[in-house]
């Protein structure tokens, strides 16, 4: 069984993550397809006939000459563009809870002792915390949001000095950690809202005991190289239907007056479908992340290092 409240290096966390599928991988898939799999398929479904259709009427009316017919399709379909819409942010919103939270229940209960985790067990865990979420959801968006608009925004305005580029490369696996060890902190303490988001800014560039050297550079190192792992595997799976798409449109005869559109026949469901594959993979994929998160999140509660070390002596005392 692996142990989580302990000292990590940063080879460690990204050893520890991959191990940490190696154990529990089986287990943690299956549960997590069983309460995600549903709200996957339906935001893909809804994501991929949604795109197809907007796709298919821009182009359409750009390679046939009739800009007016885009805006006309727009005025003619706004009820349901709208619905479509609302239907697909309250999708995203419901998969974006359920995908963020999942990792840190699970890792809640490995770390409390348990081996083998069921479904209803964690369910439970939404359950019994849905007033904690709602609070969390409420923060997320109007306080955490905006503050990282605004550090992103500002970041991002820097680019044209150069100096932007390399601290966007900092800002945003610091931003993402500072986001997950605001969950796992929320839910694994007794603190508040506001004071986890302050645990979880300050144990970034510090340990609470204030002796140790600042863990910043091996969490964010961490972040950033998981974070190229997955990009690299996902790339495979967005720019290949790409080159594909691309190369047909120069290979394929439009008879002098480009009014095929691209995305009608087999050829088009072919690229939607490939990019829906694309969305599944991402999600699961992004479990690594968060596991990695949450291992970091451990290493930072050094006030529970040693609690859980003489926890473990005790029992190893009375199994013998």
């Amino acid at each position: 069984m692996m142990q989580f409240y302990k000292k990590r290096d940063f080879g460690t966390f990204i050893s520890d993550s991959l191990s940490f599928f190696k154990l529990y991988g089986k287990n943690y898939f299956k549960n997590y397809i069983l309460l995600n799999g549903l709200l996957m398929i339906l935001l893909v479904v809804v994501c991929i006939f949604g795109y197809k259709e907007l796709f298919m009427q821009a182009f359409g009316s750009n390679t046939s000459g009739e800009s007016y017919y885009f805006e006309k399709y727009f005025e003619d379909n706004l009820g349901m563009l709208f619905v479509v819409g609302i239907l697909t942010f309250l999708l995203f919103l419901l998969l974006m809870i359920v995908n963020y939270l999942y990792p840190v229940f699970y890792l809640r209960r490995l770390a409390q002792g348990q081996e083998k985790i069921k479904m209803d067990d964690i369910l439970s865990d939404f359950k019994n915390n849905a007033k904690r979420i709602v609070f969390l959801c409420l923060g997320m968006v109007f306080i955490v949001t905006p503050l990282a608009m605004i550090v992103i925004g500002i970041t991002s305005a820097l680019i044209f000095i150069i100096i932007g580029i390399f601290l966007l490369l900092l800002v945003l696996p610091t931003l993402f950690n500072v986001v997950t060890f605001l969950m796992y902190d929320y839910f694994n303490s007794s603190r508040g809202f506001f004071e986890s988001l302050s645990y979880s800014i300050r144990s970034q560039f510090s340990y609470a005991n204030g002796r140790e050297r600042s863990p910043y550079w091996k969490y964010w190192g961490a972040a950033i190289i998981i974070y190229i792992i997955l990009y690299v595997i996902t790339t495979v799976f967005t720019y290949v239907p790409m080159v594909f798409f691309y190369g047909s449109m120069f290979t394929t005869p439009h008879s002098g007056n480009f009014e095929q559109n691209p995305f009608n026949g087999a050829f088009g469901v072919a690229i939607f479908f490939i990019y829906g594959i694309s969305m599944l993979v991402s999600f699961f994929l992004s479990n690594i992340l968060y596991v990695n998160a949450g291992l970091m999140y451990y290493d930072s509660r050094t006030d529970l290092h040693q609690k859980v070390e003489l926890a473990e002596i005790e029992t190893i005392g009375i199994n013998e």
